[in-house]
């Protein structure tokens, strides 16, 4: 029997994982990996925490679980795959099934057959058209160079003032890992809010927590120019005039996929400028599969085509490739909910399924959303704050998404809405979920449960709500309804909100109920510290005859805006 000959283009996340599982299931395979970095397996997402201090071991970002470093001996002793790092893929020959290739050391030019070939390059970061981007002390985040760059400057102690462009997931985490470092950092995004991949009243929580912490943000400004003195930067001016002296700028822009050498062999590109690929990750060509940040796949929930460059789907999909290679297409990617989370300082931030504001684009028919703001545990076993939107087709009651915010663990609660909006689960499903309980971990009705709770109770009209960003325009049009802050009176000391509310105890109110507009059909909106009682205050007034009464969602803790001091 012919022994097959299997060669993948790249060897970090995607790559490793589909070479590593085409030798499980053929162990007579001859197997290459051609990489043009001089490290292999690289733990990419671990980069910003080393940066930042957290480990200072780099090995430990290309070491297995056991800490063997996996360099090219470690894949030839322990699988039997020969890894040629430093090696550019120059070119694709199709027909000759081969791949022409350059030793970057010496500049050889060799081949290499196959009878498989998977293309894993990864993603590149994209480009700004701005001057001085040559300039030292100007760098991305997005390699193992780029890492050692980071990790080199921000601990030398040379750098007072740090500058990150783009509000992304790298450049929220790059924020972190330089203030913990004792750097001044400001961060620029030239969006109206920084995550875009949350709503704007989410993202804002986060900002105000960055700010909380030291970080200058700056949305709605773009960079313009990188100024330097003797080839090293010196400052950068942004779109508004303002020159912010720096020694340092990560330029965290985003990633775009490496389409060569696919697109030079004629293989079909998407509209996105991904590699296309089926649901076996195979290419327009039978014998060469693609995976990871160079390619485009499916969102599960509107059937379109996405680039979703994150380190846990390139291994998904490189898992994928490697098996279809080795034992035929067998089997299949379906497809992402574009789950996503970051630690944003002592935030965590994440979302899966459809936002707001992508429900929309989408022309979902018919949605509901809905803010909750809970504790993760009860208060005795030290609560973190958390913050839910949940996004629902009004019309099937299936949920769409979820974004999660705070300093709970937004992690757990991210994993179960994943589950909840993969599985097509509606409201009442989740509602009735059984799902682990103990002190320690949760409440008795875990915080995702409680969000259905509440979405429940607002498709069935129980629950008749307003949005924060919605009190704050009827605010600035001059407009504003009687505002009801039922809290108690030590909390009302400590913080409120300072829009003209009223502020009467939920124990006191109906015996209190004359201080309360007298026009029946007054819009009144209640709230609380989360809401809970605004709802139970709600429920009090409409028992007494007033008809216009909503409930400001997620109360206090959801609140985006600026409050009283």
């Amino acid at each position: 029997m012919k022994t097959m000959k299997i060669v993948v283009v790249g060897g970090s996340a995607a790559g490793a994982k589909a070479a590593a599982k085409a030798r499980r299931l053929d162990q007579s395979a001859q197997i290459t990996i051609i990489q043009k970095d001089p490290d292999l397996s690289m733990a990419s997402c671990g980069y910003p925490y080393y940066v930042g201090g957290t480990f200072d071991n780099r090995n430990a970002l290309l070491a297995t679980p056991t800490g063997v470093v996996r360099d090219p001996g470690f894949f030839q002793k322990t699988k039997d795959i020969k890894a040629l790092v430093q090696t550019e893929c120059v070119a694709v020959n199709r027909e000759a099934r081969q791949v022409e290739c350059r030793d970057l050391q010496s500049g050889e030019k060799f081949f290499v057959e196959y009878d498989k070939l998977i293309l894993c390059m990864g993603g590149k970061p994209k480009r700004i058209p701005v001057p001085g981007t040559e300039l030292e002390g100007v760098t991305h985040l997005l390699s193992m160079a780029d890492t050692d760059y980071l990790h080199r400057a921000a601990s030398s102690k040379e750098v007072q003032h740090a500058v990150v462009i783009g509000g992304g997931l790298i450049g929220v985490e790059a924020c972190e890992a330089l203030v913990s470092r004792g750097i001044k950092v400001t961060l620029v995004e030239m969006e109206s809010q920084i995550l875009t991949m949350l709503d704007w009243q989410m993202a804002k929580l986060v900002e105000n927590h960055m700010k909380s912490k030291g970080v200058d943000v700056r949305v709605g400004t773009r960079l313009e120019t990188l100024t330097g003195e003797g080839g090293r930067l010196s400052s950068v001016t942004l779109g508004d005039g303002t020159v912010i002296p720096c020694e340092l700028a990560v330029l965290a822009t985003g990633v775009e996929p490496i389409t060569e050498p696919a697109a030079g062999a004629g293989l079909a590109i998407g509209e996105l400028g991904g590699i296309a690929v089926n649901e076996y990750m195979q290419t327009s060509d039978e014998h060469i599969y693609a995976a990871g940040d160079c390619v485009e796949c499916v969102n599960m929930i509107t059937g379109n085509k996405v680039l979703a460059p994150m380190g846990d789907l390139a291994n998904l999909q490189g898992r994928v490739a490697g098996e279809n290679v080795a034992m035929g297409n067998s089997v299949t990617f379906s497809g992402t909910t574009q789950t996503a989370i970051c630690k944003v300082f002592d935030f965590g931030a994440g979302v899966t399924g459809l936002t707001e504001k992508q429900a929309k684009k989408a022309s979902v028919a018919a949605y509901e959303t809905v803010v909750n703001a809970s504790p993760d545990k009860p208060g005795f076993m030290g609560a973190g704050l958390l913050i839910s939107k949940m996004v629902v087709n009004s019309d099937n009651d299936k949920i769409l998404g979820c974004q999660c915010v705070g300093s709970g663990d937004v992690s757990r609660q991210l994993a179960t809405m994943a589950m909840a909006v993969r599985a097509g689960m509606t409201v009442t499903d989740l509602a009735t979920a059984d799902l682990p309980y103990a002190p320690p971990y949760s409440l008795a009705i875990d915080h995702s449960i409680a969000t259905a709770h509440i979405m429940g109770n607002k498709l069935k009209g129980r629950f008749k709500s307003i949005s924060a960003e919605e009190v704050w325009q009827r605010i600035q049009d001059g407009n504003p309804p009687f505002f009801l802050d039922g809290r108690g009176p030590d909390e009302y000391e400590v913080l409120r909100l300072g829009i003209g509310e009223k502020y009467i105890p939920l124990g006191m109110l109906r015996n209190k109920l004359d201080e309360l507009p007298r026009d029946k059909g007054a819009e009144i909106v209640c709230f609380c510290k989360i809401s809970l009682r605004g709802y139970e205050t709600a429920l009090i007034l409409e028992a007494n005859g007033w008809t216009n009464v909503k409930v400001m969602e997620g109360g206090i803790m959801a609140w985006p805006f600026a409050r009283e001091a």
